[in-house]
């Protein structure tokens, strides 16, 4: 069996839970998966797949700052410790190919997991990165960055209909780019509606705790059942029971999935991972955005503007603007099948 590193970006939780598909697609084709994140990315996928080795590589630490409109700022100063970090996840990248026997890598934004001896795969939805005046510069350095791995894997549709829109999808960039179609761990299935409301939080601090602050005070006067997902991976799992709302720090892949085709609607970040989940769902959603976050702002008013959800900023947002999901289509599936042994060939 070849043993192919499995590396998800640890930044919020969207890397991680959409590498789950990946994974269980190599194992079905005889392959042996080797985890490698840090935080809570690796717990979740500890969580998921025990019986898997699972390493830890270096954290980029990334956290939001408190302003939205300081975030870019924040991470330009950031980035000499982000670079120090990618020297150093090439170096133990290097040393785990030679000390668990890896024969090939799939890197789900994690710039420093490859190497030029083995297979190495780059999985994103952004070819282009969105930063505001700066988005042409940002672009090319990822792109740059791309171009050192043998290929790029681009999970959404090709042509008009999809779901990156501007991110997944621009001409002139000479690179072996694959699209996969939308990525998800979940199926739909017709079970009996448990929650009119199902909240799902995740993504760095201090955001993620600012947004389950509002939402939790807003929704007291919610007329329906809740289940509220704060998105903390946590060793045990907790659940709290308050009027009609229940609430859990985390749910395994097979909880969330139940939860999920059990709830009328969803409100959630309007992260990737979570759009390709309420595609393959066929959900209706409210959005909003991580502030400062230009990716999740675009996907956000992207689908308002097709009439598919309704969105609004964190700060903005009020408990009856949950009554306008009604005026919006939901998200629909578009069948995309995907030869994984062609695929996983290039290992």
């Amino acid at each position: 069996m070849k043993r192919i590193l499995v590396a998800p970006l640890n930044w919020g939780l969207g890397h991680a839970t959409r590498s789950i598909p990946i994974i269980n697609a190599l194992i079905a084709n005889n392959f042996e998966p080797v985890i490698a994140s840090d935080g809570e990315a690796l717990r979740l996928l500890q969580k998921e797949f025990p019986k898997l080795q699972a390493l830890e590589l270096p954290s980029y630490n990334i956290t939001y700052s408190k302003k939205a409109n300081s975030f870019r700022l924040k991470l330009i100063k950031d980035s000499p410790s982000l670079l120090k970090t990618i020297k150093r996840e090439k170096k133990v990248t290097e040393s785990l190919i030679k000390s668990e026997n890896i024969s090939g890598i799939i890197s789900d934004n994690r710039f420093g997991v490859r190497d030029k001896s083995i297979p190495s795969v780059f999985i994103t939805h952004q070819l282009r990165v969105l930063s505001g005046s700066t988005t042409w510069l940002s672009s090319k350095l990822h792109q740059k960055i791309i171009s050192k791995f043998d290929e790029c894997w681009v999970p959404d549709h090709t042509g008009t209909k999809n779901l990156s829109g501007d991110l997944g999808h621009i001409e002139g960039f000479n690179s072996t780019i694959k699209y996969l179609g939308p990525l998800s761990r979940f199926e739909k299935k017709d079970l009996e509606k448990k929650y009119d409301l199902l909240v799902v939080l995740s993504g760095p601090e201090p955001q993620r705790s600012f947004l389950e602050i509002k939402l939790l005070d807003e929704l007291q006067s919610y007329n329906g059942k809740i289940c509220f997902v704060k998105g903390l991976i946590e060793n045990e799992q907790r659940k709290t029971q308050i009027n009609h709302i229940t609430t859990y720090n985390f749910m395994t892949s097979t909880e969330l999935a139940k939860a999920l085709n059990e709830s009328e609607l969803v409100l959630s970040r309007s992260g990737y991972t979570s759009i390709m989940d309420y595609a393959k769902l066929e959900k209706k959603a409210f959005l909003i955005p991580t502030p400062g976050q230009f990716e999740q702002e675009y996907l956000a008013k992207k689908f308002a503007e097709e009439q598919v959800a309704p969105t609004c900023k964190q700060n903005a947002f009020k408990i009856e603007m949950l009554n306008e999901i009604e005026n919006y289509s939901g998200f629909k599936y578009l069948q995309y099948d995907l030869n994984y042994k062609k695929l996983f060939g290039l290992f």
